[in-house]
C-alpha cells in the first residue's frame, strides 16, 4: 500500500478500517541466505539496503521484542552531520544526504524537519575548536557557520546571555541538521523492507550462534534453529552480550543514556540546542514537548532505566541554559542502553568469525547514523568488503592503535 495525502482523508471519512498492516508477521523459515540479528533502527536499514541495493530477499531480521523497541524509540531524534574526524565526518555526511531523500525513497513520512543545530560555546577555546570543525564540515562538502554572541542572539533570544559562569561566546550553526520521528523512522524501514521480501521476525530472541570450522552455519533462537550462511550482530547495547555467543570479547561497555519530553507547549524552540559546557541539547517535537539529555549515567548497566541523580544533572543545565523551562512539566522520562567504545566511534565490520559481522560502538550517534550505518553494513555483508565511507570502522583499530577519538576523551567512556 503507498500512502499519499488522498488516501489519508480517504480512511478518515470511513473510519481509517481499510488500512491493511503494514508488514507480514511470518514464522521463521528452516533457513535463510542472511540474517540480521536486531530489529532497531539499523539492522531494519540493513535488511532493506540488502534487498534494495543488492538484490537479496531470503533475508530475516530476528528481533526478541517488537520492531523498534529498543535504542530507536529511545533518543532524542537528532540528525546531524557535523564531525570532526576523517572517517567520522565523511560517513555521517553520507547518512544525512541520505536522510534527505529518505522519504521519497521509503514512501514513509519520516518527519524529517531540518530546523538547523547550533552547538553554543562558552570561552575562546571552544571557540577555535569549533572553528576547526566547521572547517572540517565544509571541506567535507556540509554547511556550518560560525556566529558570534549577537548572531546567536538572533536566533535564540530566549537564552540566558547574562549568566556569569558560562557566558555564551557564540555558536557553531549547522543549518542541514535537526530531527526525525525515531519510531517512524523504524516503520518506514520495515514497510519497506517487507515489501522486498524480508522476514520481520518478532519475539524471537536469539540464544546462540552456530559456527562449525569457524564458520558461521546459523543461530539458535526461542522459536527453534535457523540456518544461515551470514549473520549480522547488529544489537546497539546488547552488542557484547551478542557477541559472547560466538566467542567473541568486544570493546565495548554498556551504559544508560536517559531523555525526557515535557508537556505540550506552544512553538518556542525551533532549532536543535546544544549547551557546550553542560552537555545538555534540546528541541520541540511537532506535538510541542521539548525533547532533552545530557550525560550517560556513568555507571555500565544493561538496565533501560536511570538514575535520579543525572535527572538533576539534566536539568540543572536545562535551568542554566533557559531558565524559562523551569515552568515546563515533564511528562517521561526513559532510558536507552548505550554501546561505549573506547574512542568514541563505532565498529561496522566483519569479524574473526567466517560469515559473522558486527554493526556496533555507535556511542551518541546511533541515531542519526541509521541510514548510513544500514548501508555500509549491508554491503559489507552483500560484498564482504567495506563501504568506502566506513572503512575507518575496523574492529582490529582496538589493536593497530588507528583510533578514531572524536571527542579527545580517550578511554573514558562517560566523557564521550
Amino acid at each position: 500500500m503507498r500512502y499519499s495525502g488522498l488516501k489519508v482523508i480517504t480512511q478518515g471519512l470511513f473510519g481509517n478500517a481499510g488500512w491493511k498492516p503494514a508488514w507480514r508477521d511470518p514464522a521463521p523459515k528452516a533457513q535463510y541466505d542472511a540474517i540480521i540479528i536486531g530489529g532497531g533502527g539499523h539492522g531494519l536499514a540493513t535488511a532493506y539496503y540488502l534487498a534494495k541495493n543488492h538484490g537479496l530477499s531470503n533475508i530475516a531480521v530476528l528481533e526478541k521484542g517488537y520492531l523498534g523497541s529498543g535504542n530507536i524509540g529511545r533518543n532524542t531524534t537528532i540528525v546531524r552531520a557535523n564531525y570532526f574526524l576523517q572517517g567520522n565526518s565523511e560517513f555521517y555526511s553520507h547518512s544525512l544526504k541520505l536522510w534527505e531523500g529518505l522519504e521519497s525513497d521509503l514512501n514513509y513520512n519520516v518527519m524529517h524537519s531540518q530546523r538547523g543545530l547550533i552547538n553554543l560555546f562558552h570561552s575562546d577555546g571552544q571557540r577555535d575548536a569549533f572553528a576547526r570543525r566547521g572547517n572540517m564540515m565544509i571541506s567535507q562538502g556540509d554547511d556550518a557557520e560560525l556566529l558570534d554572541r549577537e548572531g546567536v542572539r538572533a536566533h535564540l533570544p530566549y537564552l540566558d546571555f547574562e549568566q556569569t559562569r558560562f557566558p555564551i561566546y557564540g555558536g557553531l550553526l549547522h543549518r542541514r541538521g535537526g530531527t526525525a520521528r525515531h519510531d517512524a523512522v523504524a516503520w518506514g524501514y520495515a514497510r519497506g523492507a517487507d515489501r522486498r521480501g524480508v522476514d520481520l521476525i518478532q519475539n524471537c530472541e536469539v540464544t546462540g550462534i552456530d559456527i562449525e570450522n569457524g564458520r558461521v552455519t546459523g543461530v539458535q533462537t526461542t522459536r527453534g534453529a535457523i540456518k544461515a550462511k551470514k549473520v549480522g550482530i547488529v544489537v546497539a547495547g546488547r552488542s557484547g552480550q551478542v557477541a559472547a555467543m560466538a566467542g567473541l570479547r568486544l570493546p565495548i561497555e554498556s551504559h544508560i543514556l536517559q531523555a525526557f519530553v515535557t508537556e505540550g507547549l506552544k512553538p518556542v524552540i525551533d532549532h536543535v540546542i546544544s549547551f557546550g559546557m553542560g552537555h545538555f541539547y534540546i528541541s520541540q517535537s511537532d506535538k510541542g514537548g521539548l525533547v532533552f539529555g545530557g550525560d550517560l549515567d556513568f555507571y555500565a548497566s544493561y538496565a533501560s532505566r536511570g538514575n535520579l541523580p543525572m535527572v538533576e544533572h539534566v536539568m540543572e543545565a536545562g535551568m542554566t541554559l533557559m531558565p524559562m523551562i523551569g515552568r515546563a512539566k515533564v511528562l517521561r522520562s526513559w532510558g536507552g542502553i548505550m554501546d561505549m567504545t573506547p574512542d568514541g566511534s563505532p565498529i561496522i565490520d566483519r569479524t574473526p568469525v567466517e560469515g559473522l559481522y558486527l554493526d556496533a560502538g555507535w556511542n551518541y550517534g546511533g541515531f542519526k547514523a541509521v541510514p548510513a550505518s544500514g548501508w555500509c553494513m549491508a554491503h559489507l555483508m552483500a560484498t564482504d568488503q567495506s563501504h568506502e565511507v566506513a572503512r575507518r570502522f575496523r574492529l582490529d583499530r582496538y589493536l593497530t592503535g588507528h583510533l578514531l577519538d572524536e571527542e579527545g576523551t580517550g578511554s573514558q567512556h562517560n566523557l564521550h
